[in-house]
């Protein structure tokens, strides 16, 4: 007998900042992402992905230590060439070439606190194994 599952969804990622002015500026202003939530007395915010909240906090301000997520969260996007193409104008830096991985495209970049974030778009459909 299985039993019943517990966890049904993910609420949010953090994203752990040393500046959450700048950070704000890099998931709202450089992605284009919305912001639902700002406390700055609190050291947070909340920005929106369509499906996934992405919590931008002061981890230091919370008593945590500060460290950079090194994997890759993957925003999905409709093109992955014009989107690259749209943050390279915005002054982002991406790491190395889009990656074809034959079922998806990727490129990876980082916020400013060097937390890795990667485009993504899936173009084949989904193989799943039981």
């Amino acid at each position: 007998m299985t039993p019943p599952q517990l966890v049904t969804a993910v609420d949010f990622v953090g994203c752990p900042t040393k500046d959450l002015e700048r950070a704000v500026a890099f998931y709202g202003d450089t992605l284009g992402l919305p912001r639902s939530v700002y406390n700055k007395e609190r050291g947070y915010a909340e920005l929106e992905t369509g499906n996934l909240t992405l919590s931008v906090y002061d981890a230091e301000g919370m008593g945590l230590e500060h460290h950079a997520n090194p994997n890759p969260i993957a925003l999905h996007v409709e093109d992955v060439e014009a989107a690259r193409a749209a943050l390279t104008e915005r002054g982002v830096a991406f790491n190395g070439e889009t990656l074809d991985t034959g079922v998806c495209h990727m490129a990876f970049f980082a916020d400013p606190d060097g937390n890795a974030l990667m485009l993504h778009r899936r173009y084949a459909p989904r193989v799943t194994e039981s």
